[in-house]
Protein backbone atom coordinates (compact mmCIF):
# COMPACT_ATOMS: atom_id res chain seq x y z
CA UNK A 1 0.00 0.00 0.00
CA UNK A 2 1.26 3.68 -0.55
CA UNK A 3 1.72 5.94 2.05
CA UNK A 4 -1.89 7.54 1.06
CA UNK A 5 -3.82 4.50 1.32
CA UNK A 6 -2.06 3.91 4.85
CA UNK A 7 -2.91 7.18 5.92
CA UNK A 8 -6.56 7.21 4.71
CA UNK A 9 -6.86 3.73 6.59
CA UNK A 10 -5.51 4.69 9.47
CA UNK A 11 -7.33 8.32 9.37
CA UNK A 12 -10.90 6.13 9.73
CA UNK A 13 -9.50 4.28 13.01
CA UNK A 14 -9.23 7.74 14.63
CA UNK A 15 -11.65 9.68 13.38
CA UNK A 16 -14.22 6.91 15.16
CA UNK A 17 -12.90 8.74 18.03
CA UNK A 18 -14.50 12.18 16.71
CA UNK A 19 -10.30 12.74 16.30
CA UNK A 20 -9.82 15.21 13.39
CA UNK A 21 -6.02 14.13 12.06
CA UNK A 22 -6.49 17.41 9.46
CA UNK A 23 -6.86 19.43 12.82
CA UNK A 24 -4.16 17.54 14.52
CA UNK A 25 -1.92 18.44 11.55
CA UNK A 26 -2.91 22.35 11.38
CA UNK A 27 -2.11 22.35 14.98
CA UNK A 28 1.10 20.59 15.38
CA UNK A 29 2.28 23.00 11.86
CA UNK A 30 2.40 26.00 13.63
CA UNK A 31 4.24 25.24 16.64
CA UNK A 32 7.96 25.98 16.20
CA UNK A 33 10.40 24.22 17.80
CA UNK A 34 13.91 26.50 19.32
CA UNK A 35 16.65 24.02 17.44
CA UNK A 36 19.97 24.31 19.39
CA UNK A 37 23.12 25.82 17.27
CA UNK A 38 25.47 23.99 19.80
CA UNK A 39 24.86 20.20 18.75
CA UNK A 40 26.53 21.09 15.34
CA UNK A 41 30.03 21.73 17.26
CA UNK A 42 29.91 20.19 20.37
CA UNK A 43 29.64 23.83 22.10
CA UNK A 44 32.48 25.17 20.64
CA UNK A 45 31.34 28.28 19.56
CA UNK A 46 33.88 31.07 17.21
CA UNK A 47 35.64 33.31 20.01
CA UNK A 48 38.91 34.26 19.21
CA UNK A 49 40.71 33.12 22.36
CA UNK A 50 38.31 29.82 22.48
CA UNK A 51 38.33 28.26 26.19
CA UNK A 52 38.06 24.61 26.79
CA UNK A 53 34.39 23.54 28.32
CA UNK A 54 33.84 24.12 31.69
CA UNK A 55 30.69 24.67 34.09
CA UNK A 56 29.95 21.32 34.55
CA UNK A 57 29.39 20.76 30.90
CA UNK A 58 31.01 17.51 28.93
CA UNK A 59 30.43 16.56 25.33
CA UNK A 60 31.90 12.60 24.26
CA UNK A 61 33.17 11.18 20.95
CA UNK A 62 35.00 12.66 18.08
CA UNK A 63 32.57 11.47 15.39
CA UNK A 64 34.38 13.12 12.21
CA UNK A 65 32.61 16.81 10.09
CA UNK A 66 32.10 18.91 13.43
CA UNK A 67 31.41 22.12 12.25
CA UNK A 68 34.40 24.88 12.96
CA UNK A 69 33.37 27.70 10.90
CA UNK A 70 29.93 29.94 11.59
CA UNK A 71 29.17 29.21 7.85
CA UNK A 72 29.37 25.12 8.28
CA UNK A 73 27.34 25.12 11.34
CA UNK A 74 24.51 27.02 9.34
CA UNK A 75 25.01 24.64 6.37
CA UNK A 76 24.41 21.76 8.96
CA UNK A 77 21.71 23.33 10.28
CA UNK A 78 20.48 23.94 6.68
CA UNK A 79 20.56 20.13 6.27
CA UNK A 80 18.78 19.35 9.04
CA UNK A 81 15.55 21.52 8.98
CA UNK A 82 15.60 20.36 5.18
CA UNK A 83 14.64 16.86 7.24
CA UNK A 84 12.60 18.17 9.87
CA UNK A 85 9.09 18.91 8.94
CA UNK A 86 7.10 22.77 9.74
CA UNK A 87 8.86 26.37 10.59
CA UNK A 88 11.07 26.10 13.40
CA UNK A 89 13.54 28.82 15.73
CA UNK A 90 17.68 28.17 16.56
CA UNK A 91 18.68 29.26 19.58
CA UNK A 92 22.09 30.67 20.26
CA UNK A 93 24.81 31.46 22.72
CA UNK A 94 27.00 33.81 22.60
CA UNK A 95 29.95 32.19 22.39
CA UNK A 96 28.40 31.64 18.22
CA UNK A 97 29.27 35.64 17.76
CA UNK A 98 31.07 35.92 14.83
CA UNK A 99 33.98 39.23 15.73
CA UNK A 100 35.75 39.07 12.16
CA UNK A 101 38.89 37.89 14.07
CA UNK A 102 38.52 40.75 16.91
CA UNK A 103 38.93 39.84 20.65
CA UNK A 104 35.46 41.04 21.93
CA UNK A 105 35.04 39.95 25.49
CA UNK A 106 31.49 38.61 26.33
CA UNK A 107 30.58 41.65 28.13
CA UNK A 108 31.06 43.95 24.99
CA UNK A 109 29.18 41.73 22.35
CA UNK A 110 26.69 43.52 20.45
CA UNK A 111 24.22 42.43 17.86
CA UNK A 112 26.43 43.44 15.11
CA UNK A 113 28.09 40.78 16.00
CA UNK A 114 25.39 38.52 15.20
CA UNK A 115 24.02 39.81 11.85
CA UNK A 116 25.24 37.02 9.69
CA UNK A 117 23.09 35.31 12.24
CA UNK A 118 20.21 37.23 11.48
CA UNK A 119 20.73 37.90 7.50
CA UNK A 120 20.70 34.22 7.25
CA UNK A 121 17.53 33.21 9.69
CA UNK A 122 15.95 36.31 7.29
CA UNK A 123 16.88 34.38 4.16
CA UNK A 124 15.23 31.16 5.72
CA UNK A 125 12.28 32.45 7.56
CA UNK A 126 13.70 31.35 10.98
CA UNK A 127 13.17 32.76 14.15
CA UNK A 128 16.51 32.96 17.01
CA UNK A 129 16.44 33.12 20.75
CA UNK A 130 19.56 33.66 22.62
CA UNK A 131 21.66 32.14 25.58
CA UNK A 132 24.46 34.30 27.60
CA UNK A 133 27.53 31.78 28.03
CA UNK A 134 28.55 31.83 31.71
CA UNK A 135 31.02 28.87 31.39
CA UNK A 136 34.31 28.18 29.71
CA UNK A 137 35.60 31.47 30.57
CA UNK A 138 38.43 32.96 32.53
CA UNK A 139 36.06 34.55 34.82
CA UNK A 140 34.17 31.55 35.38
CA UNK A 141 37.23 29.47 36.20
CA UNK A 142 36.00 28.53 40.06
CA UNK A 143 32.38 27.70 38.70
CA UNK A 144 30.90 30.93 40.16
CA UNK A 145 29.64 33.84 37.69
CA UNK A 146 26.37 35.96 38.63
CA UNK A 147 26.69 34.39 43.00
CA UNK A 148 30.45 34.84 43.03
CA UNK A 149 31.40 36.57 45.91
CA UNK A 150 34.31 39.08 44.19
CA UNK A 151 31.33 42.29 43.04
CA UNK A 152 34.20 42.72 39.67
CA UNK A 153 33.35 39.48 38.92
CA UNK A 154 29.28 39.35 39.09
CA UNK A 155 29.37 43.14 37.85
CA UNK A 156 31.62 41.21 34.30
CA UNK A 157 28.27 38.58 34.09
CA UNK A 158 25.85 41.34 34.87
CA UNK A 159 27.03 43.41 32.00
CA UNK A 160 27.11 40.03 29.85
CA UNK A 161 24.15 39.20 30.67
CA UNK A 162 22.11 42.69 29.91
CA UNK A 163 24.34 42.64 26.20
CA UNK A 164 22.65 39.71 25.60
CA UNK A 165 18.75 40.39 26.28
CA UNK A 166 19.99 43.44 23.89
CA UNK A 167 20.85 41.11 21.47
CA UNK A 168 17.79 38.93 21.83
CA UNK A 169 15.82 42.01 21.50
CA UNK A 170 17.53 43.15 17.91
CA UNK A 171 16.77 39.36 16.84
CA UNK A 172 13.15 40.08 18.02
CA UNK A 173 13.04 43.14 15.75
CA UNK A 174 14.60 42.35 12.67
CA UNK A 175 12.93 39.28 12.43
CA UNK A 176 9.08 40.35 13.49
CA UNK A 177 9.08 37.05 16.12
CA UNK A 178 10.32 37.63 19.68
CA UNK A 179 13.11 35.84 20.84
CA UNK A 180 13.77 34.14 24.36
CA UNK A 181 16.82 34.82 26.26
CA UNK A 182 17.52 31.92 29.07
CA UNK A 183 19.84 32.77 31.37
CA UNK A 184 21.53 28.97 32.88
CA UNK A 185 24.04 29.96 35.39
CA UNK A 186 26.66 26.77 36.54
CA UNK A 187 26.93 28.33 40.73
CA UNK A 188 27.28 25.98 42.96
CA UNK A 189 29.51 23.82 45.16
CA UNK A 190 31.52 20.46 44.96
CA UNK A 191 31.15 19.65 48.76
CA UNK A 192 28.24 20.55 51.47
CA UNK A 193 28.37 24.48 51.57
CA UNK A 194 28.33 26.17 55.41
CA UNK A 195 26.30 28.66 53.71
CA UNK A 196 23.35 28.67 50.98
CA UNK A 197 21.55 31.67 51.96
CA UNK A 198 24.42 34.55 51.03
CA UNK A 199 25.24 33.03 47.21
CA UNK A 200 21.08 33.19 46.51
CA UNK A 201 21.02 36.50 47.69
CA UNK A 202 23.92 37.66 45.56
CA UNK A 203 22.45 35.80 42.54
CA UNK A 204 18.86 37.49 43.08
CA UNK A 205 20.55 40.94 43.41
CA UNK A 206 22.48 40.54 40.20
CA UNK A 207 19.36 38.95 38.42
CA UNK A 208 17.50 42.19 39.49
CA UNK A 209 20.10 44.45 38.14
CA UNK A 210 20.45 42.44 34.83
CA UNK A 211 16.24 42.73 34.70
CA UNK A 212 16.38 46.30 35.80
CA UNK A 213 17.33 47.65 32.17
CA UNK A 214 14.19 47.44 30.64
CA UNK A 215 13.55 45.20 26.91
CA UNK A 216 11.00 46.07 24.51
CA UNK A 217 8.65 42.66 25.67
CA UNK A 218 7.48 42.71 22.15
CA UNK A 219 10.76 41.98 20.97
CA UNK A 220 12.44 39.61 24.09
CA UNK A 221 11.11 37.53 26.94
CA UNK A 222 13.10 36.38 29.63
CA UNK A 223 13.11 33.30 31.23
CA UNK A 224 15.50 31.96 34.13
CA UNK A 225 16.76 28.44 34.13
CA UNK A 226 17.58 25.79 36.95
CA UNK A 227 19.71 23.06 37.78
CA UNK A 228 19.82 19.90 40.46
CA UNK A 229 23.70 19.25 40.25
CA UNK A 230 26.49 19.74 37.89
CA UNK A 231 30.08 17.69 37.66
CA UNK A 232 31.92 20.25 40.18
CA UNK A 233 28.40 21.00 41.92
CA UNK A 234 27.67 18.01 42.83
CA UNK A 235 26.33 19.53 46.70
CA UNK A 236 24.74 22.40 46.17
CA UNK A 237 23.25 24.77 42.85
CA UNK A 238 22.87 27.80 43.70
CA UNK A 239 19.84 28.32 41.14
CA UNK A 240 17.95 25.92 42.52
CA UNK A 241 14.25 24.80 40.90
CA UNK A 242 12.54 26.27 43.79
CA UNK A 243 15.02 29.48 44.08
CA UNK A 244 13.65 30.40 39.71
CA UNK A 245 10.46 29.13 40.19
CA UNK A 246 10.19 31.68 43.39
CA UNK A 247 12.16 34.20 41.16
CA UNK A 248 10.44 34.19 37.74
CA UNK A 249 6.44 33.95 39.49
CA UNK A 250 7.52 36.86 41.45
CA UNK A 251 9.38 38.91 38.87
CA UNK A 252 7.32 37.86 35.91
CA UNK A 253 9.89 35.88 34.07
CA UNK A 254 9.79 32.91 32.65
CA UNK A 255 10.65 29.47 34.40
CA UNK A 256 12.63 26.93 32.26
CA UNK A 257 12.43 23.42 32.36
CA UNK A 258 15.21 21.38 31.10
CA UNK A 259 14.09 17.74 31.71
CA UNK A 260 17.94 16.78 32.63
CA UNK A 261 18.35 19.03 35.39
CA UNK A 262 16.40 17.04 37.68
CA UNK A 263 16.46 14.06 40.32
CA UNK A 264 16.44 10.93 37.95
CA UNK A 265 12.53 9.94 39.41
CA UNK A 266 11.31 13.08 38.34
CA UNK A 267 9.34 14.07 35.51
CA UNK A 268 8.91 17.12 34.46
CA UNK A 269 5.96 16.45 32.63
CA UNK A 270 4.50 16.52 35.75
CA UNK A 271 5.45 19.91 36.58
CA UNK A 272 4.12 21.57 33.18
CA UNK A 273 0.39 21.49 34.34
CA UNK A 274 1.11 22.59 37.61
CA UNK A 275 3.66 25.32 36.92
CA UNK A 276 0.88 26.62 34.16
CA UNK A 277 -1.53 27.30 36.74
CA UNK A 278 0.42 30.04 37.95
CA UNK A 279 2.48 31.51 34.98
CA UNK A 280 0.74 32.44 31.53
CA UNK A 281 3.71 30.46 29.89
CA UNK A 282 7.29 28.53 30.85
CA UNK A 283 9.79 27.48 28.55
CA UNK A 284 11.37 24.02 27.71
CA UNK A 285 14.58 22.70 27.07
CA UNK A 286 14.27 19.46 26.33
CA UNK A 287 16.90 16.59 26.59
CA UNK A 288 17.36 12.99 27.68
CA UNK A 289 19.33 12.01 30.95
CA UNK A 290 20.60 8.78 31.55
CA UNK A 291 21.40 8.44 34.95
CA UNK A 292 22.41 11.71 35.45
CA UNK A 293 22.27 15.17 33.06
CA UNK A 294 24.17 13.77 30.27
CA UNK A 295 21.84 15.39 27.39
CA UNK A 296 21.66 12.15 25.29
CA UNK A 297 19.84 12.75 22.00
CA UNK A 298 15.85 13.19 21.83
CA UNK A 299 13.47 9.95 21.18
CA UNK A 300 10.29 9.04 21.26
CA UNK A 301 10.29 7.43 24.76
CA UNK A 302 7.51 7.55 27.56
CA UNK A 303 8.58 10.85 28.92
CA UNK A 304 8.52 12.74 25.52
CA UNK A 305 5.25 11.52 25.13
CA UNK A 306 3.91 12.78 28.81
CA UNK A 307 5.46 16.17 27.77
CA UNK A 308 3.85 16.22 24.43
CA UNK A 309 0.50 14.97 25.89
CA UNK A 310 0.24 17.63 28.96
CA UNK A 311 1.11 20.72 26.59
CA UNK A 312 -1.60 19.80 23.77
CA UNK A 313 -4.38 17.75 26.44
CA UNK A 314 -4.13 21.04 28.38
CA UNK A 315 -4.34 23.79 25.21
CA UNK A 316 -1.11 25.20 25.94
CA UNK A 317 0.86 24.78 22.27
CA UNK A 318 0.89 28.40 22.52
CA UNK A 319 1.43 29.01 26.18
CA UNK A 320 5.33 26.72 26.17
CA UNK A 321 7.87 27.51 24.42
CA UNK A 322 9.61 24.18 22.93
CA UNK A 323 13.61 24.35 22.53
CA UNK A 324 16.31 21.31 22.50
CA UNK A 325 19.35 20.68 24.63
CA UNK A 326 21.55 17.89 23.52
CA UNK A 327 25.27 16.97 22.57
CA UNK A 328 26.30 14.00 20.87
CA UNK A 329 29.89 13.43 19.41
CA UNK A 330 29.59 10.08 18.84
CA UNK A 331 27.11 10.11 16.34
CA UNK A 332 26.57 12.38 12.93
CA UNK A 333 25.74 15.51 14.42
CA UNK A 334 22.85 16.53 11.82
CA UNK A 335 21.29 12.98 12.32
CA UNK A 336 21.18 14.16 16.09
CA UNK A 337 19.53 17.46 15.44
CA UNK A 338 16.98 15.26 12.62
CA UNK A 339 15.74 12.47 14.60
CA UNK A 340 15.62 14.40 18.73
CA UNK A 341 13.57 17.44 16.64
CA UNK A 342 11.64 15.00 14.26
CA UNK A 343 10.68 13.17 17.88
CA UNK A 344 9.49 16.05 19.42
CA UNK A 345 6.90 16.57 17.10
CA UNK A 346 6.17 13.28 16.71
CA UNK A 347 5.26 13.74 20.65
CA UNK A 348 3.24 16.90 19.87
CA UNK A 349 1.20 15.43 16.79
CA UNK A 350 0.86 11.56 18.49
CA UNK A 351 -1.14 13.71 21.61
CA UNK A 352 -3.38 15.16 19.26
CA UNK A 353 -4.35 12.06 18.30
CA UNK A 354 -5.82 10.48 21.11
CA UNK A 355 -9.10 11.35 22.50
CA UNK A 356 -8.24 13.61 25.35
CA UNK A 357 -11.73 15.06 26.15
CA UNK A 358 -12.91 11.23 26.89
CA UNK A 359 -10.12 10.32 28.72
CA UNK A 360 -10.18 13.21 31.24
CA UNK A 361 -14.39 12.97 31.31
CA UNK A 362 -13.50 9.16 32.35
CA UNK A 363 -11.39 9.83 34.88
CA UNK A 364 -13.85 12.77 36.17
CA UNK A 365 -16.62 10.09 36.51
CA UNK A 366 -13.98 7.46 38.53
CA UNK A 367 -14.20 5.26 35.47
CA UNK A 368 -10.40 4.15 35.60
CA UNK A 369 -10.85 0.89 34.06
CA UNK A 370 -12.27 2.35 30.87
CA UNK A 371 -9.09 5.10 30.59
CA UNK A 372 -6.24 2.86 31.33
CA UNK A 373 -7.63 0.47 28.77
CA UNK A 374 -8.11 3.28 25.91
CA UNK A 375 -5.48 4.54 26.56
CA UNK A 376 -3.13 1.62 26.65
CA UNK A 377 -4.77 0.59 23.06
CA UNK A 378 -3.96 3.73 21.63
CA UNK A 379 -0.27 3.07 21.83
CA UNK A 380 -0.92 0.54 19.01
CA UNK A 381 -2.96 2.80 16.92
CA UNK A 382 -1.69 3.50 13.67
CA UNK A 383 -0.04 6.36 14.11
CA UNK A 384 3.05 5.81 12.33
CA UNK A 385 0.85 6.01 8.99
CA UNK A 386 -0.42 9.48 9.99
CA UNK A 387 3.09 10.54 10.87
CA UNK A 388 4.51 8.96 7.24
CA UNK A 389 1.90 11.19 5.89
CA UNK A 390 2.55 14.28 7.71
CA UNK A 391 6.07 14.23 6.26
CA UNK A 392 5.20 13.84 2.99
CA UNK A 393 2.79 16.53 3.04
CA UNK A 394 5.76 18.89 4.59
CA UNK A 395 7.82 18.15 1.81
CA UNK A 396 10.55 16.22 3.92
CA UNK A 397 11.64 12.43 3.60
CA UNK A 398 9.07 10.02 4.94
CA UNK A 399 10.40 7.04 7.23
CA UNK A 400 14.24 6.70 7.84
CA UNK A 401 14.34 7.59 3.71
CA UNK A 402 15.85 10.96 5.68
CA UNK A 403 19.09 9.08 6.53
CA UNK A 404 19.98 8.45 2.68
CA UNK A 405 20.44 11.91 2.87
CA UNK A 406 22.16 12.51 5.90
CA UNK A 407 24.84 9.99 4.52
CA UNK A 408 24.95 11.71 1.08
CA UNK A 409 25.86 15.13 2.82
CA UNK A 410 28.40 13.37 5.10
CA UNK A 411 29.93 11.89 2.31
CA UNK A 412 30.29 15.02 0.10
CA UNK A 413 30.52 17.59 2.73
CA UNK A 414 31.42 16.76 6.50
CA UNK A 415 34.04 13.99 5.76
CA UNK A 416 36.44 16.44 3.36
CA UNK A 417 36.93 18.83 6.46
CA UNK A 418 39.55 18.28 8.59
CA UNK A 419 39.62 16.93 12.03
Amino acid sequence: MSIRDNFKSAKKQYEKWGISVEDAFEKVKKVPVSIHCWQGDDIGGFEVNQQELSGGIDVTGNYPGKATTPEELRSDLEKALSLIPGKHRINLHAIYAETEGEVVDRDALEPKHFQNWVDWAKEHELGLDFNPTLFSHPMAEDGLTLAHPDKEVRDFWIRHCIQSRKIAAYFGKELGTQALTNIWIPDGYKDIPSDRLTPRQRLKDSLDEIFSVEINESHNVDAVESKLFGIGSEAYVVGSHEFYMGYALKNNKLCLLDTGHYHPTEMVSNKISAMLLYSDKLALHVSRPVRWDSDHVVIFDDELREIGLEIVRNNALDKVMIGLDFFDASINRVAAWTIGTRNMIKALLYASLLPNEKLKELQEKGNFTDRLALMEEFKTYPFGAIWDYYCEMQGVPVQENWLDEVKTYEQSVLAKREA
